[in-house]
């Protein structure tokens, strides 16, 4: 039997254990989607205890301790202690058996806080103190935690109406070696549907200096914030969709439904259709000028439970996947900006594994020598990231397409302690290759290996964001 979570993790052949240890742990990280805050970074933040670095914002964590019948008190509640809570997290994850929380969890313990035992309700006062004084040690702040993990580049998720003033604090300050980069994120710009939507218009009015009375407005204040955030080195945008629509619709019926929501009217779903095609395919075309790359993360559906949603917003661990995302839109998509030449280098993520083989086909279709795999089969997501999945999502892009250009992992995380989700994709990616290697399915050329490894762990993504760096 082999031990728990031992150095050799995963590693099931020898083949992987030398292609880990020699070759993927030793890379740098460039974490190119996630959800930190710039500011903490830039504040360089030191957390009172492992609860708020742990469990503040992690839905993850959250649905997993509603699953176990947890009180929402001990979970997102005010009046509950960090202590409290961190206890009823260890009495969930001690029998959290299949979940990729679980290894998340005990490889941040052993990567930051050296702790080598199971986190469990009879371990948490241990934990607790363990971590906490390692906490408030020299070297554990935000930047003490990302050094040590050997961060070299890290993509925050920003609106357009951002000021981006963390960022360029970052950028000046040559005392922290690892880049902190923007990442456009207009979402709130093209959902037009939603109640709040003139409100945003009118604060992205404001910031762009541009009066919106027509889509011909919106897109002179998009492409504005959009030469701002190439000024503060941003190169890649980020789409959180219901699905990759493609409605074609003439400028004349674009601008019909603006004006129709402009004027507080309601819009069909037919009508939301075309707007959003319109906005996306414009945006595209301003991101192949740009040179920048585009992802769309799609397949979810997000705050099912109206209850709760009402009482907490969103992200707080009501989102679900979604099995709608039609495949004849998404190329149609994709082939219209190609006709026009404008067709930016694009990452797809679907939350529906079961979209992985179209994935796989779809980016075949557009692949050219601009860059090797232009268009990517984003790594698996949310939902995705534990071990079947990542192993699922690597086995298709193998299939159907060039695994040894792949861009690999990325948090899409919250906290500071997420790295190790590298750590756990680079095992699995290993394992599946040693494996293959060890059945006979691939040669046992070491030298051709370590090269398709370093690239997936680090390099590819280094060649093809072409990031700035410190």
């Amino acid at each position: 039997m082999q031990a728990f979570m031992d150095k050799n993790f995963l590693l099931s052949t020898e083949t992987a254990r030398t292609l880990y240890h020699e070759v993927s742990a030793k890379c740098p990280i460039i974490d190119y989607h996630c959800h930190i805050n710039p500011r903490e970074i830039y504040e360089d933040l030191q957390y009172e205890n492992i609860t708020q670095v742990w469990l503040g914002g992690d839905h993850y964590k959250w649905r997993l301790m509603r699953s176990a019948g947890i009180p929402e008190k001990y979970i997102t509640g005010k009046e509950t202690s960090d202590y409290e809570k961190f206890c009823k997290w260890a009495e969930v994850i001690g029998k959290g058996i299949g979940n990729p929380l679980y290894h998340w969890s005990h490889l941040e313990l052993r990567n930051f806080f050296g702790y080598q035992g199971t986190l469990s309700a009879k371990t948490a006062d241990e934990v607790w103190n363990l971590c906490n004084e390692k906490l408030q040690s020299a070297g554990y702040s935000v930047r003490g935690l990302i050094a040590m993990s050997n961060v070299e580049t890290i993509c925050t998720t920003d609106d357009p109406i951002d000021s981006l003033e963390w960022h360029q604090k970052l950028a000046a300050d040559d005392t922290f070696k690892t880049a902190v980069l923007p990442a456009w994120r207009p979402d709130k710009a093209m959902n037009l549907e939603k109640p709040e939507y003139l409100d945003y218009l009118a604060k992205l009015a404001e910031v762009a200096e541009v009066e919106i009375k027509t889509f011909e407005d919106l897109k002179a204040a998009i492409a504005k914030r959009m030469d701002f955030f190439h000024a503060n080195h941003c190169c890649l945008s980020d789409h959180g969709i219901n699905y990759v629509a493609y409605a074609p619709a003439t400028a004349e019926e674009i601008e019909a439904i603006f004006a129709k929501r402009l004027a507080g009217e309601a819009v069909s779903a037919a009508e939301v259709g075309k707007f959003k095609s319109a906005f996306m395919l414009f945006v595209g075309k301003e991101y192949t000028k740009r040179n920048w790359i585009m992802q769309l993360h799609y397949g979810c559906r997000r705050d099912n439970n109206l209850t709760m949603y009402k009482k907490m917003g969103p992200d707080t661990g009501f989102d679900c996947i979604n099995n709608y995302a039609p495949v004849d839109e998404l190329a149609g998509f994709l082939g219209a900006l190609e006709a026009e030449g404008a067709l930016p280098k694009t990452i797809l993520y679907s939350l529906n594994p079961t979209d992985n083989a179209a994935i796989g086909t779809i980016i075949g279709c557009f692949q050219s020598e601009e860059a090797v795999g232009k268009l990517q089969h984003g790594s698996a997501w949310w939902f995705n990231d534990h071990f079947q999945g990542m192993t699922d999502q690597l086995t298709s892009l193998a299939n159907l397409g060039y695994l040894a250009g792949f861009v690999g992992m990325l948090t899409d995380s919250r906290s500071f302690l997420s790295y190790p989700r590298h750590e756990y994709f680079r095992r699995i990616l290993c394992r599946l290759i040693g494996e293959w290697v060890e059945d006979g399915r691939f040669p046992n050329d070491m030298e051709l290996l370590s090269e398709i490894v370093r690239g997936v762990s680090y390099e590819n993504a280094k060649k093809y964001f072409n990031f700035a760096t410190k």
